[in-house]
């Protein structure tokens, strides 16, 4: 039975250790870098309306900077940052690009608001007539509310003209046994949303219903409302964004935490012994799942991002550090091998749970209330608690209750605890 036990651990060491090895060079090299560590451009746009007269309030200023950033990430760009600068400027800083020229072209294009329909298309879903455009709409005129008597959220819009709008609902109202009475809502050619028409609307007021949750029909109407007051982008300047000093950070935080991985070997495996052996080994496939984790996500890593890992592999440490003081504090009281690992680890589970769902919480909360630098660094405490509770928390437990035998009752030393220090208890 003990060498069963035995073999499971080694075997669990061994595999985890072959497996890091094999795949780690391919995993950095996979990382995406932000433009701190890899470079890239910043561009100052201002922000003006197309139309004279028109007002360009912050709401406009906001959507503008959300459809750049659509614009980017459509463009596979590694984490844009954009951000709006009051009264009229947006600041856009992009990393890995590969063709700059096309990318700023297609950047400063005013966003486009079309309602297309299919009559006199080649099929019912080939939206080739563009039937309104984004100046046809009241401006800011589109908003969320809910149908009389529920809690379903709808999207009611206002148009100039009453007419022309009663018009395009009749004719496409007609179609409906042809299947053509979609009049479908694009976004620079990318569809958003698709509602039907049922009968012809009059008064210049309409309401667009589907299965939207209040996020998404408050997504449409901001769309809405900004192909209203489409704006124009002048660049006032460019600039190429050298990773000299992202580079040196990197270079020294991964020297730093080399040394500094070091010295927490040398401290766990020399005051903790057997459960600090067991929290090095949880430690390295840690580190190593995140990275796995952030290569899936294909996320992309920054320097708050590094200061999350490395503040995330400290909660870790932290984690063993406290199940290994528990198990120390049982075997000094009286108990026996067994039942102080048992009664140890659960009394550090109930301590490391609190600490690690507070973070959580805490990320959270920057996540959803931040932009850019400070949701890299969120996501990445985020995640690194959580892969801390399932390595430093469940797997330390795994393999420390398959390393320890009952043999290992009279040899206390192995959990950093004199006999002595039994006896006076």
């Amino acid at each position: 039975m003990v060498a069963k036990r035995l073999a499971a651990f080694l075997a669990i060491v061994i595999l985890s250790g072959v497996v890091i090895v094999w795949t780690s060079p391919s995993l950095l090299n996979g990382v995406r870098l932000g433009l701190d560590l890899q470079g890239g451009f910043e561009i100052l746009y201002e922000v003006e309306p197309l139309e004279e007269g028109q007002e360009l309030t912050r709401n406009v200023l906001r959507e503008a900077a959300k459809n750049l950033e659509e614009r980017a990430n459509a463009s596979r760009v590694d984490e844009p940052d954009v951000t709006p600068l009051l009264p009229n400027r947006i600041r856009v800083r992009l990393a890995g690009v590969e063709n700059q020229e096309q990318l700023m072209q297609r950047l400063k294009e005013p966003a486009v608001l079309t309602f297309r329909s299919s009559d006199g298309c080649s099929s019912p879903t080939d939206y080739c007539k563009i039937e309104l455009e984004g100046k046809d709409f009241v401006e800011d005129g589109a908003s969320v509310q809910y149908e009389q008597g529920s809690t379903t959220p709808i999207v009611a819009i206002k148009l100039k003209e009453p007419g022309k709008f009663e018009e395009v609902t009749g004719r496409l109202a007609s179609l409906a046994a042809q299947g053509r009475n979609v009049l479908a809502i694009f976004m620079d050619d990318q569809l958003i949303s698709a509602p039907s028409v049922n009968y012809a609307i009059s008064g210049g007021e309409a309401i667009i219903t589907g299965r939207f949750t209040h996020k998404e029909a408050e997504d449409l109407a901001q769309k809405i409302n900004l192909g209203a007051l489409p704006v124009k982008l002048t660049e006032k300047y460019t600039q190429r964004v050298e990773a000299t000093l992202g580079r040196l950070s990197l270079e020294q935080t991964l020297t730093a935490g080399l040394i500094g991985s070091a010295f927490i070997i040398l401290f766990m495996l020399g005051v903790y012994r057997l459960p600090g052996l067991v929290a090095c080994i949880t430690l390295i496939i840690y580190t190593w799942l995140l990275l796995l984790v952030f290569y899936w996500m294909r996320a992309t890593l920054t320097l708050p991002g590094i200061a999350a890992f490395v503040l995330g592999v400290g909660m870790a440490v932290d984690a063993n550090i406290i199940t290994a003081e528990r198990i120390k504090d049982e075997l000094r009281s009286g108990k026996t091998m067994l039942s102080s690992l048992k009664a140890g680890s659960r009394n550090a589970f109930r301590t490391i749970m609190d600490a690690n769902i507070t973070t959580i919480i805490a990320g959270a909360a920057l996540y959803f209330l931040g932009t850019g630098a400070i949701q890299g660094f969120a996501l990445t405490l985020i995640l690194s608690n959580i892969l801390s509770i399932l390595t430093n928390v469940w797997l330390s437990r795994v393999l420390l209750n398959l390393l320890v035998t009952p043999k290992m009752a009279k040899k206390p030393r192995l959990f950093g605890v004199k006999e002595s220090e039994i006896r006076e208890l």
